[in-house]
């Protein structure tokens, strides 16, 4: 195998897309954070957002905060197709996941066939392969659709979100019992994992986790 170079500062990196000095220097949590949507808290406790309202799924790991460089190379992966960012993405969030309780299944969050069309890839699917080959854990494609076309999240409003989503998905296949984790690229609201893990949550899943690339802190 021919040695990579890192996608940041294009010094050799051996098998990963970052060398070891960059994946050292990305943006850190830390260790205090909501154990269900991974918002960084004072004593790790749950926020009070979650409090308030409970989502659908049940706990978030999330590899990054969603900070320089990630807020560059997230857009360019998602939506400048370069594709070649998938791995050193996810090798992040394989490593943060590696401890975690295994799912029976993964999923991907879909996008709308519309959506997709126009994008010629579904950029949490690519990571969510990575995931399962790296971690041996099953994934499947058509588990979920998403059959409502809501304008890009990162367009609206936060409190505008939730109402756009809403109703957004339809389950297909039996999931009834299911420990289920949801792959997605960055968490800033959870508006559209929450949607998706209530609709499983509806059709019988057990417990939904989040893995995403980053998490927003603000």
């Amino acid at each position: 195998m021919l040695p990579q170079h890192c996608v940041l500062c294009a010094a050799q990196s051996g098998a990963s897309g970052l060398c070891a000095p960059c994946l050292a220097n990305m943006p850190q949590l830390g260790q205090l954070r909501c154990p269900c949507c991974a918002l960084p808290t004072p004593q790790g406790e749950r926020c009070g957002g979650c409090l308030q309202h409970p989502p659908g799924f049940d706990s978030t790991i999330a590899a990054w905060a969603y900070d320089w460089p990630l807020d560059r190379l997230i857009p360019a992966y998602k939506y400048g197709a370069e594709l070649a960012l998938a791995k050193p993405l996810a090798e992040g969030l394989i490593l943060n996941a590696k401890s975690a309780p295994r799912p029976d299944l993964l999923l991907a969050m879909p996008l709308h066939p519309t959506r997709l069309q126009e994008r010629g890839f579904n950029q949490s699917q690519l990571l969510a392969d990575l995931l399962a080959k790296a971690l041996r854990v099953p994934v499947r494609y058509d588990v979920v659709e998403r059959i409502k076309l809501t304008p890009p999240q990162a367009s609206l409003p936060r409190d505008a979100r939730r109402t756009a989503i809403r109703q957004a998905f339809r389950v297909r296949e039996a999931v009834s019992g299911m420990h289920i984790a949801l792959v997605d690229d960055v968490m800033t609201t959870g508006a559209s994992l929450d949607e998706l893990a209530k609709t499983l949550k509806q059709a019988g899943a057990s417990r939904i986790d989040c893995w995403v690339i980053a998490r927003t802190t603000n």
